[in-house]
């Protein structure tokens, strides 16, 4: 694996490489939306096992979903209340959604802000980016740097000189809360309680 400056990791994730970078919750294992297939082959993730699509801020994801004016005050209180922050709402897909994110149901996305400044340096100059845990599909997140150069020698990370003073997360994954269309469902919990 490289470690990476923060401007030549950013460089590397917009010409469509697998990256990794640290988030509030566990570190992310991250492409462009189009290359999510890098992610799924490097995890050996299942293909029913839909990714999460980071962004640095809300405006970033909302024309990847669809629903009703209703809908989307709901999901834009959410985000207010919980964003930047350990929540994943996972949401009709708009058509502008590639199918490789979810491919076993491209209808649903899972959409987070993460609150980490790194993260979000990253994301606000990349766009949105296809993430999930850095790990392999069905064991725990790795934590640090150097258990992610160990397991996925192909990636781009940041070097550590680039997270001084910045926390490589609480170890913890986001909550994933799923709108029912009447409702919240929590498929996972995780960092964040809802109380919506």
């Amino acid at each position: 694996m490289t470690q990476v400056s923060l401007k030549d990791l950013i460089a590397s994730a917009r010409a469509g490489f697998l990256v990794s970078f640290p988030t509030d919750t566990v570190p992310a294992l991250a492409a462009l939306p189009e290359k999510a297939g890098l992610i799924f082959t490097a995890k050996k993730r299942s293909q029913d096992k839909p990714l999460i699509l980071m962004a640095a801020c809300a405006e970033d994801l909302w024309s990847y979903v669809q629903g009703s004016e209703n809908d989307y005050q709901i999901w834009q209180e959410a985000a207010r209340k919980y964003w930047p922050g350990g929540l994943t709402l996972v949401l009709p897909a708009s058509d502008r959604l590639p199918p490789q994110i979810n491919p076993a149901d491209p209808t649903t996305i899972g959409i987070r802000v993460p609150d980490n400044a790194i993260a979000q340096t990253i994301l606000a100059q990349t766009g949105a980016l296809a993430t999930t845990s850095a790990n392999f599909s069905g064991q725990p997140p790795l934590q640090s740097l150097t258990e992610i150069e160990a397991q996925f020698p192909e990636v781009t990370t940041l070097a550590t000189t680039e997270c001084q003073g910045e926390t490589l997360g609480i170890g913890v994954p986001s909550t994933v809360a799923k709108w029912t269309g009447i409702n919240w469902q929590i498929l996972r919990q995780g960092a964040v309680r809802l109380d919506l």
